[in-house]
């Protein structure tokens, strides 16, 4: 697959912008609805190769004390041992193994995911949603991505039965990615 020379232009090393991006995650509820939340507080580096894509890298660390539901008693729940054992595992991280392009504009980006003391491999399918370069002068690139996961293969295990059957939390998580990278000078 060839690549655009519009998307030659974009190699380099990226920095994701944390005011415009958003990591987040939906998760099913009493079996009857979904809980939406998002991490606050995460960085992240790229380096993408616009000729060759298979040689494009990135990581992202994030923080697990910033999840956030919009309920505290939750969210506090969340950072505890039940689910993502906040104090003693402080950070979930994700490092590349293979990026492939799907299309023009769709990538599959594998690595190692990493929640609590466990990696797995996942692989994200992103979307390239464009590039602009904003009223700093910073080149900026865009894309949108998600992946579910099953919580159990990560040692998030914790659950209660419901009285009609079913349970609390369902096994299957999707996590959400709208990116913003600001490209680096220099």
């Amino acid at each position: 697959m060839t690549t655009s020379p519009a998307l030659a232009e974009l190699t380099g090393d990226y920095v994701l912008d944390p005011a415009h991006t958003r990591i987040g995650f939906i998760a099913r509820h009493a079996m009857v609805t979904k809980v939406r939340g998002a991490f606050h507080q995460f960085e992240g580096t790229a380096h993408l190769d616009g000729i060759d894509p298979a040689r494009s890298t990135a990581q992202v660390s994030i923080k697990a004390d910033s999840i956030d539901t919009g309920v505290e008693q939750r969210d506090q729940h969340l950072r505890t041992n039940d689910f993502l054992d906040a104090p003693n595992f402080p950070e979930l991280t994700f490092r590349t193994t293979l990026v492939e392009p799907l299309s023009d504009t769709e990538y599959r980006v594998t690595g190692d995911l990493t929640i609590k003391d466990t990696t797995r491999p996942v692989a994200i399918d992103f979307e390239y949603t464009g590039n602009a370069v904003d009223p700093y002068g910073n080149l900026r690139v865009g894309l949108e991505g998600s992946v579910s996961i099953s919580r159990k293969d990560f040692g998030v295990t914790w659950n209660a039965a419901l009285e009609g059957g079913g349970v609390l939390v369902g096994d299957k998580v999707v996590l959400e990615f709208d990116i913003s990278a600001i490209k680096q000078v220099g």
